[in-house]
């Protein structure tokens, strides 16, 4: 969204991921080991990227009793 100039807001149904965005570290028992490679390598670089960038997006808590399931999520969760 930096890329594009795009200030729009961004919701989360996750308030652990919203945590960790705050805090710019992850709290996981998730090991590191070959079968979790790539996914490390995703977080290591967004966790670098919030170091050092700063964004005007405000993120906000998408609150799905009032507002439902968030659109991404359709179909996806059981």
């Amino acid at each position: 969204m930096k890329q594009r100039g795009s200030a729009k807001t961004v919701y989360s149904d996750s308030r652990t991921a919203l945590k960790w965005l705050k805090q710019k570290e992850v709290v996981t028992t998730l090991p590191r080991d070959d079968s979790t490679f790539e996914i490390w390598a995703l977080v290591d670089r967004a966790l670098s990227w919030l170091r050092v960038n700063s964004y005007p997006n405000k993120v906000l808590k998408w609150e799905t009793e009032r507002w439902g399931e968030v659109r991404a999520d359709y179909g996806r969760k059981g």
